[in-house]
């Protein structure tokens, strides 16, 4: 089993660098795992054909090859090449759907009574719940060596990857470790659903990461390993 980082993240504002306003197109850390013959890509964050050429320039691969997706959580920014995936299978922890299942259909039904009468939002409410309707639950492993990774705190359902490996455990982390400067100041995302939840995940990967891939950044080593 092995894992490559596809295409290194970033936030739209870094709030350690004093960034104030938005400054870059926000996007995630994509990250391919190959474990046995299966092939995983996280977080598909990159516009579908600059996505397909980073697979190619990084791995050999075409994003045909991909056998699973696997989302960190529901946010935009997380899947943007996602309907160019179609022949691979598409996953997230449950409860991650059932949320965001939630929050559109409550959308829906403002729409239905008339609260928002904006057709392009209309279009966009249709269009999210047609993709989380491929969406299927992840198992507790997805191979032998990756086992799902909830994640509490930043959206109602986030969760990681966790790489099992003789010598080193590996956490692709998604936004409960959003770079490796929060991580080293301890500081959680700013966009979290729950502050203490959030903490909480940061602490536990803390102690149990050997190498850690963040949400928004190029993967790295704990100090010590």
């Amino acid at each position: 089993m092995q894992y490559s980082v596809i295409s290194i993240g970033t936030l739209s504002r870094n709030r350690l660098w004093d960034e104030t306003e938005p400054k870059r197109a926000a996007h995630a850390t994509t990250t391919l795992i190959r474990s046995d013959t299966t092939a995983i890509l996280v977080d598909p964050a990159l516009p579908a054909e600059i996505l397909a050429h980073r697979l190619d320039e990084r791995a050999g691969m075409a994003l045909d090859d991909i056998d699973a997706v696997f989302l960190t959580n529901f946010r935009p920014v997380h899947r943007r090449a996602l309907p160019a995936l179609s022949r691979a299978s598409w996953l997230m922890h449950e409860p991650e759907i059932e949320a965001a299942g939630q929050h559109l259909a409550e959308l829906s039904d403002r729409i239905e009574q008339g609260h928002e009468q904006d057709d392009d939002v209309t279009q966009l409410v249709q269009t999210e719940q047609s993709l989380l309707r491929q969406i299927q639950p992840a198992d507790e492993k997805l191979t032998p060596q990756v086992h799902l990774y909830p994640t509490a705190g930043v959206t109602p359902g986030a969760a990681g990857l966790l790489l099992t490996q003789p010598s080193r455990t590996v956490v692709i982390a998604g936004d409960a470790v959003v770079t490796q400067d929060y991580y080293q100041t301890g500081r959680v995302f700013e966009k979290v659903l729950s502050l203490d939840d959030a903490r909480g995940s940061l602490q536990d990967i803390m102690e149990l990461a050997d190498e850690i891939v963040p949400g928004h950044d190029n993967a790295f080593r704990v100090m010590g390993y």
